[in-house]
């Protein structure tokens, strides 16, 4: 993602990457879906930790909080500003309160974490699909 990648496609990377480097080290292994898939999904817990912690660091060393908070409101009241419905406008007034946005970002790292997990497991099947057919006898 630091390299400009889309995060979707980044989680997906972080899969088949894993079984490269898994098959790199140990050529003679069969690594099939399935295995790619667990080692994907590994790989994918490990990525989440790191920029999450990468992410917090940043924010605590150079004061990012209210930054973050302020751009988390404008975007909230881009998309307040596209509907009329009532209910829908309610509930963005809820989510520029301080609880509503602790909600929100609790939401979205839950919605990150399961989303890394799975895009990495999808391209670790991926990557023991295309890889596990190599030096077949």
């Amino acid at each position: 993602m630091y390299l400009g990648l889309h995060p979707f496609v980044a989680m997906v990377s972080v899969g088949f990457l894993a079984v490269v480097f898994c098959r790199q080290r140990r050529p003679e292994s069969m690594i099939k879906a399935a295995a790619g898939a667990g080692i994907g999904a590994l790989a994918g817990l490990l990525w989440f930790a790191m920029s999450s912690v990468f992410e917090a660091l940043i924010v605590i060393f150079f004061h990012k909080g209210p930054e973050l908070r302020s751009a988390l409101i404008a975007k909230l009241q881009e998309l307040s500003s596209q509907t009329s419905d009532p209910q829908v406008l309610s509930m963005f007034e809820r989510f520029k309160t301080p609880g509503g946005l602790e909600f929100l970002m609790l939401a979205s790292l839950v919605f990150a974490f399961l989303a890394s997990i799975v895009l990495a497991a999808v391209g670790g099947a991926l990557g023991g699909a295309v890889l596990g057919r190599r030096n077949r006898p």
